[in-house]
């Protein structure tokens, strides 16, 4: 296992002008997706996917969620940003992808934003958004 590299939502585009063999795997469950709106990689040449890490609003751990991610057949060539509200659940996420040896990345911020860290997340920093 790799050290997982972190970066705020604000550093996004400058770190895939620099790493284009990227795609993005937002975690969050389909009620954030639903209500809060979700990341659009596209105008970025990001690919975009979504897996639940959690289900539904007791948010219960998707025993699936690492079959999940194998069915997306994603090779292993590829930088893997992951991204969840604030970034807590997204770390968890690439910690266990980077044990199947894949190159991970955790987005600090997450789409809503963090204080802790002082960034106003994809959306706040005007990330393209679905």
């Amino acid at each position: 296992m790799s050290e997982i590299l972190e970066i705020p939502s604000s550093a996004i585009k400058k770190y895939l002008s620099e790493n284009s063999n990227a795609v993005l795997i937002d975690v969050r469950t389909k009620e954030e997706w639903d209500i809060v709106g979700m990341p659009d990689g596209d105008p970025l040449g990001l690919p975009t996917f979504f897996i639940s890490y959690q289900i539904g609003k007791e948010r219960v751990l998707n025993i699936n969620f690492i079959e999940e991610f194998k069915d997306l057949d994603i090779d292993k060539t590829k930088k893997i940003l992951f991204i969840c509200r604030s970034g807590a659940r997204s770390l968890s996420t690439a910690k266990m992808i980077n044990e199947l040896g894949y190159e991970t990345v955790n987005i600090l911020g997450g789409f809503e934003g963090s204080a802790v860290i002082n960034d106003a997340g994809w959306k706040g920093n005007g990330l393209p958004c679905k």
